[in-house]
């Protein structure tokens, strides 16, 4: 299949899960990305992180303020630390072999299934 298509489907999914669920970036397309086109893991987090910087998630947004469901303050104290953080975790990231990157993520993602299937 064309990588162009391959992308247009991750992105996609990865818009769909993240205005249903509110997951998309890492969870769906770093993996995508690694599995499906043979990038890196750090070059599909490096593309996951540069997706995110634009205003994708403008009208998913907008739908949950409609419905009265975002809380600008806590958006705008998660955001802060979010700039912080993606700056201070991108730098650090970069400095691990990626083996431990990889595994790493896959750790987080086992964490975090078993805690919403068992909680």
């Amino acid at each position: 299949m064309n990588d162009k298509i391959i992308l247009i489907i991750v992105g996609l999914l990865s818009g769909g899960l993240s205005g249903l669920i509110g997951v998309g970036g890492g969870i769906i397309m770093v993996p995508a990305m690694v599995y499906f086109l043979n990038y890196t893991q750090m070059q599909a987090q490096g593309t996951s992180l540069s997706v995110l910087m634009f205003p994708v998630g403008f009208l998913a947004v907008y739908n949950y303020y409609k419905e009265g469901n975002v809380q600008w303050n806590a958006t705008l104290f998660i955001g802060l630390g979010f700039v912080l953080g993606a700056f201070l975790g991108s730098k650090l990231g970069l400095t691990i072999p990626e083996i431990y990157v990889k595994r790493s993520f896959a750790v987080f993602l086992l964490y975090t299934a078993y805690k919403m299937w068992f909680k």
